[in-house]
């Protein structure tokens, strides 16, 4: 039997750890993703991440979940994305833009540290009620490139994330996208911890990009409720996996844009991947 090789590299961004490709031809990317993301029989990942040519953008981003789904958006992968490019396609220009379904997105990269801008945040709830095991529970939504519910609770570290995450994931008030689930805890001013059950991961990861900055944005308007326009607002969130992402915003009319997503961007491996 004939096997085809296909050439990766793995990237991590502050925990999702990613496999990013060049164009593929003839291979179906749902069982491709499925396969070399399986942490036993595969490489492992929480998704690939292809690089292809763009007639909006200087570069386009496809996203392929661990599930064999397709994302809209995913910051960190984005951000791994934009290091790639930097090492691998030496662009022209500092500031470069990536089309992604959810918009294009601006990006740059210096050695390990990647930044995005993303897409303006929309379709913002911030009084969501549910029962989630017989308790009543109060979410908060917010789509930053993808949906994300955010719920602030206390004691982070004991949250049953998996359990939790996946009820609300699947509730009908999010249907029939259904929603990613943050969880976060203030540990300071201008810095939380968030842990999140990804959609299309189907399981916690040990951070999110689009997650964060949904987390930072819900945590800012949380605290500082009477702020209607600021230039430069800034919320630091620490991710499952320890490292902390730097989330820059602007709110102008009580409308939030501008919003800039900073991080590290890790290259983990290359090399060859077989498939019959």
């Amino acid at each position: 039997m004939s096997q085809k090789t296909i050439s990766f590299v793995k990237m991590t961004g502050a925990g999702n750890d990613f496999l990013i490709l060049e164009p593929l031809k003839g291979v179906n990317l749902k069982t491709l993703a499925l396969t070399m993301c399986d942490r036993t029989n595969g490489i492992g990942a929480d998704g690939i991440l292809i690089l292809e040519r763009s007639k909006k953008a200087d570069y386009k981003m496809r996203i392929i979940n661990a599930d064999g789904s397709e994302a809209e958006m995913c910051g960190n992968g984005a951000r791994c994305m934009a290091a790639y490019i930097v090492r691998y396609k030496k662009p022209s220009k500092k500031l470069f833009g990536i089309e992604t379904p959810a918009g294009i997105i601006l990006a740059e990269a210096s050695d390990e540290i990647a930044t995005i801008r993303l897409s303006e945040p929309k379709d913002y709830r911030p009084d969501v009620f549910l029962t989630i095991q017989k308790r009543k529970l109060r979410v908060q939504y917010i789509d930053t490139g993808v949906p994300h519910a955010v719920i602030l609770v206390e004691g982070l570290p004991k949250i049953d994330v998996r359990t939790i995450g996946r009820m609300i994931r699947y509730h009908k008030k999010f249907a029939p996208r259904g929603t990613n689930v943050n969880f976060i805890e203030q540990i300071k001013p201008g810095l939380i911890a968030a842990r999140t059950y990804e959609r299309g991961v189907e399981d916690e990861t040990r951070a999110c990009g689009t997650g964060s900055v949904a987390s930072a944005l819900i945590a800012f308007m949380q605290m500082y409720p009477e702020t209607r326009s600021k230039t430069d607002a800034r919320m630091k969130v620490m991710t499952q996996n320890g490292d902390i992402l730097d989330v820059t915003f602007d709110i102008t009319d009580n409308r939030i844009n501008n919003v800039w997503l900073k991080g590290p961007a890790k290259f983990i491996a290359q090399g060859h991947f077989f498939i019959s």
